[in-house]
């Protein structure tokens, strides 16, 4: 997309993944003209800073940068999300005799998080009746989900200035009729604490992720009502697959020894086997005057939206 091309990664975590970008496209002569993270916790700034500054050449290091919002201007590029979107505020729904209320958390006699309902704004009542006609079937009595009505809003916000280029969304999650499935009755929200998950949401507050899936349903709309073409929805797996994930292993392999190789193999077995991160996560592409169709070329799900 030119030699004025930025990258745009929202939330870095610890800058595994802007280090080896950045290492291949150096590799590859086609560095971005400003690699920018848009990271809002100030400790993981730091961590990321400190890791691409050991790690990268000082003229490659030079290029990145962090942002406290996105873009202002018009720009070029690429814009990448990996495990953002599962962690934005999700409302959650509830449909009692027909009626949409709002999840709400409130105070029991011993101090304790417990669930709560008000009846729902216009914004999520609206969202919750949309879904049901895509269906069409409406939610049953009793049934509680999540759903994000300020996605749109957000798409707009993160990518509103991209002029020409992709973006890339990495998560886990559904199509719509699988994420809101009769028998998935309480939704997706669930909590991770030192690794391990459950479903009480309440049980440490402030010490433990909550975390609910992502419709990509809803993201493909979010999308192209942005102006964006769908290029493609697939699992993890085909996604790298097909864009070369095992001719890289075979050149890292003949870079290191067989204590290496060992390791290598169980990376590609996590990313890649449906029972672990290959089919659970999900990768979602979309463009704006610039061809991706080979990006998506193996194992496309555009007909499960």
């Amino acid at each position: 997309v030119g030699s004025q091309a930025r990258v745009l990664e929202l939330g870095g975590g610890s800058g595994a993944f802007a280090e080896v970008a950045l290492g291949r496209l150096a590799e590859l002569d086609a560095l971005p003209a400003r690699y920018a993270i848009l990271e809002p916790s100030a400790d993981l700034r730091q961590r990321q800073r400190q890791r691409l500054q050991d790690a990268l050449d000082p003229a490659v290091f030079a290029r990145v940068e962090w942002l406290d919002r996105p873009f202002e201007d018009e720009w070029d590029g690429v814009l990448f999300a990996n495990e953002v979107i599962d962690a934005l505020p999700t409302p959650r729904f509830l449909v009692d005799e027909g009626e949409v209320y709002e999840e709400t958390v409130e105070l029991d006699g011993e101090g304790r998080f417990v669930r709560g309902a008000q009846p729902a704004d216009m914004l999520l009542s609206a969202a919750v009746r949309h879904v049901e006609r895509y269906l069409e079937r409406p939610f049953a009595d009793g049934y509680r989900s999540e759903l994000l009505p300020q996605l749109p809003y957000w798409i707009q916000a993160v990518a509103g200035g991209l002029r020409r280029g992709a973006m890339l969304f990495v998560d886990y999650g559904y199509s719509r009729a699988e994420f809101y499935q009769d028998d998935r009755r309480d939704g997706t929200l669930r909590a991770f604490y030192r690794h391990r998950v459950h479903n009480d949401v309440y049980l440490w507050p402030g010490l433990q992720d909550i975390t609910a899936s992502v419709d990509f349903t809803a993201l493909a709309e979010a999308g192209t009502g942005a102006g964006f073409d769908l290029a493609g929805y697939c699992h993890q797996a085909g996604f790298l697959l097909g864009n070369g994930i095992a001719g890289l292993l075979e050149e890292a392999d003949e870079r290191t020894d067989e204590v290496g190789r060992v390791r290598l193999r169980e990376q590609f077995k996590r990313l890649t086997l449906p029972t672990e991160m290959g089919e659970r996560f999900q990768v979602m592409g979309f463009s704006r005057d610039v061809d991706l169709s080979a990006v998506f070329a193996m194992g496309d799900l555009t007909w499960r939206l």
